[in-house]
């Protein structure tokens, strides 16, 4: 079974909390359309419920060397440069994670899973 709290600085944190932090602070870049990819069941029963699927599932996090490592699976608009997007969304983690969480990100890896079209 999968631990659902991170132990990091002397507390432990559930996995839930870090994914909220992490999904609100990725959700503020210009371009980043939303937390979580391309996952149809997601998508299935977004439409169908009319309500959000967790996003735990777009947040995976550890605590590797005493620094929390996220990874983050995202949505995007067109038009935005992916290299430039996957860099702003890293500093907005970071921050969003060491200010209200207190811990130090080591590393923030960024998955591009689908692309959103403007509509016209």
């Amino acid at each position: 079974m999968e631990d659902t709290e991170l132990y990091i600085s002397g507390i432990g944190i559930a996995k839930s909390v870090v994914s909220t932090v992490v999904r609100l602070s990725a959700e503020r870049v210009e371009g980043v359309a939303r937390v979580g990819g391309n996952d149809i069941a997601s998508n299935l029963v977004s439409v169908f419920t009319s309500r959000q699927v967790s996003s735990e599932r777009a947040v995976e996090s550890w605590v590797e060397d005493d620094k929390l490592h996220v990874v983050i699976h995202l949505a995007v608009f067109y038009g935005y440069p992916f290299t430039k997007l996957a860099e702003a969304v890293r500093q907005a983690v970071a921050q969003g994670v060491g200010e209200q969480i207190g811990v130090q990100v080591g590393v923030v890896d960024v998955c591009i899973d689908s692309l959103v079209f403007p509509k016209e």
